[in-house]
């Protein structure tokens, strides 16, 4: 017998008419949809006059369903993988399935069409021969900024997803961790009726989320332009400044170690810098 195929199918990430005829087509023709929420796609699927029958694949369900998925597809049947928008996987689940699947042998076929992440490239005029992809940086405060100052000396461009409630403070954390300067660009609502694309420094990108120019709705991408002075050898200011930052955060060790990794300095010195900071600091006794 021979093998379905897993089509990993993008959807709309705001205007329907960016949806191709060929992605209609493998979802009206699979055996099953496997959505991130099927109460979305229902919508998606009944403005197309779709009736393909949906099976709930979601992060805390997937790891328990993909046996069940993977025996129908080596019994012949086909299934398309859609997320709620966009491309799947990108900050999507559906790993384990297709990962599965290539294990099996399943001849998985990429549907390519919209993703809010090209899209944002595409519009923010910072460099695109070379970026890199974050995805949500961690919710809380603390965890956020360590991420950031991992990548502070990134020369490739930084793509971000980011929440509306998180947003000022992500920006925030990032203009002061990687300088007020540095250019970045929101994507607001892309491909939807409100889109909404501005680059500027971070200042004032922080500037205009705060008075409104840029309003707190919808859904956002954040792309940050790569560290200029990479080629640079650190000194031991920059390995202060760092210092400095995180220690606010992490404990003194923790932020050694991660300052030497940034700077590709040797661990004892910046253990040293770190000891002087601690000297240095208000309350050092």
């Amino acid at each position: 017998m021979t093998a379905g195929i897993l089509y990993v199918v993008a959807t709309p990430i705001g205007n329907l008419a960016d949806w191709s005829p060929r992605a209609r087509e493998v979802l009206t023709t699979a055996d099953l949809i496997a959505a991130e929420d099927t109460r979305h796609t229902r919508r998606l699927l009944n403005h197309f006059n779709i009736a393909t029958p949906q099976q709930s694949l979601h992060e805390h369900n997937e790891q328990q369903l993909v046996p069940k998925l993977l025996a129908k597809l080596q019994a012949g049947q086909s299934i398309a993988l859609v997320s709620d928008a966009g491309t799947p996987l990108v900050s999507d689940p559906g790993y384990r399935l297709v990962n599965a699947a290539q294990a099996a042998g399943v001849v998985v076929s990429p549907i390519p069409g919209p993703c809010a992440l090209t899209a944002a490239l595409s519009a923010a005029g910072l460099p695109t021969d070379r970026f890199c992809f974050e995805g949500f940086l961690p919710a809380k405060q603390a965890a956020r900024r360590e991420r950031i100052v991992a990548f502070a000396a990134e020369a490739r461009t930084v793509v971000i997803y980011e929440s509306v409630h998180r947003l000022p403070e992500c920006v925030a954390d990032l203009a002061e961790l990687l300088g007020s300067d540095r250019q970045a660009f929101i994507g607001r609502e892309i491909s939807k009726q409100h889109e909404q694309c501005r680059t500027a420094d971070l200042a004032t990108l922080k500037i205009m989320l705060a008075d409104g120019r840029i309003p707190l709705k919808g859904e956002f991408v954040l792309i940050i332009a790569g560290s200029a002075a990479t080629d640079i050898a650190p000194d031991d200011a920059e390995a202060r400044r760092l210092l400095h930052m995180l220690m606010a955060d992490v404990p003194g060790k923790r932020a050694a170690d991660l300052v030497a990794d940034i700077l590709g300095r040797r661990p004892n010195d910046i253990y040293r810098l770190m000891l002087e900071e601690k000297d240095s600091a208000p309350d050092a006794s």
